[in-house]
């Protein structure tokens, strides 16, 4: 099948979390570790670009495909990717802001707006019952526990009310989304192959109460490192179960490993911050090497495979019954 336009998924907007999360992760690494600025700088032009992009070829495709925009919406294992919009919007937002401050807040705002209404949306098709266990993933986490992540990018705009707010819902709304996301990977059926990377968004929650629960003021405590500690082992048993995930069928799903180990290193960062230790600093360069890796290799198939007309196909019908 060829590469069409009706095809490109709302999921596709997990590399703007992704990449921008990564630009934002490396700005408090330029101090720790005294690099250029334009390591951190980089990712947060490259993130606007993709949105951009992806923002127009969205559009397009809005108006040639409305009944696929409508299904991407209606479907609800489908549906929670959606919101990787709206948080990227508000982490691209956070890295324009010392460029332009007035448009950053603007996009911001309406990333947090376009956030809300969605998950209203979300909440009063859930609530209607008839949802199987299958239609469960990873992306639920986006939709309800992406408030998480505006802090990140609020704070700098000024927006701690609103970001504190995100947060709360979020810190709340985590352990039961995150439950019913692991009681299906561990008792559902099994995750289709095109959504197994989908698991590390578990690493989020955690990574972000710890990181941003901390910029907003929360007292450090042994509860607060403790989730920065149970990131590590989670992280650790997701990329050994992860260990041969270059023989996947690689998709737009491919960025979804992306923002969560951004958040992972942005968690490491913090806690170098607070525990100035050599072991510190080198976990804290280890998550950053690791999560640019990882976005760097997903940005280079992703480019490599829309060049080869293989990015945007179809879905294969299902064989037809005997």
């Amino acid at each position: 099948m060829s590469q069409t336009l009706r095809a490109l998924p709302v999921g596709m907007f997990g590399a703007v979390m992704g990449i921008a999360g990564l630009g934002l992760a490396l700005r408090p690494a330029v101090a720790l570790f005294r690099l250029p600025s334009w390591v951190s700088e980089f990712w947060v032009f490259a993130a606007a670009a993709a949105l951009a992009l992806l923002l127009a070829g969205y559009v397009l495709k809005l108006l040639r495909h409305a009944d696929a925009v409508v299904e991407d919406f209606a479907n609800p294992a489908s549906l929670g990717f959606c919101a990787a919009l709206p948080v990227g919007m508000t982490l691209v937002a956070g890295g324009l802001q010392p460029y332009a401050l007035g448009p950053a807040r603007a996009l911001w705002f309406a990333g947090a707006a376009l956030l809300v209404l969605m998950q209203v949306f979300a909440l009063a098709r859930w609530l209607r019952g008839g949802l199987e266990l299958g239609q469960v993933n990873g992306g639920w986490m986006i939709l309800f526990v992406g408030g998480l992540v505006l802090p990140s990018s609020g704070l700098p705009l000024g927006f701690t009310q609103p970001s504190a707010w995100f947060f709360g819902i979020s810190t709340v709304a985590a352990p039961f989304v995150m439950g019913a996301v692991l009681f299906r990977t561990l008792f559902g059926p099994a995750l289709p192959a095109g959504l197994r990377p989908s698991t590390f968004i578990l690493l989020v929650p955690s990574a972000l109460i710890f990181a941003n629960g901390l910029a907003l003021g929360l007292t450090r405590s042994p509860l607060i490192d403790g989730l920065f500690f149970v990131s590590l082992p989670l992280a650790a048993a997701l990329l050994l179960s992860a260990r041969n995930f270059l023989s996947w069928p690689f998709g737009a799903s491919w960025w979804a490993f992306t923002f969560p180990l951004d958040a992972l290193a942005v968690a490491a960062v913090r806690f170098a911050q607070l525990q100035p230790t050599p072991a510190a600093r080198v976990l804290a360069a280890a998550t950053l090497i690791l999560a640019t890796l990882i976005v760097a290799l997903v940005l280079v198939r992703t480019l490599l495979a829309f060049l080869g007309g293989t990015l945007f196909v179809p879905p294969a019908p299902p064989p037809a019954k005997p």
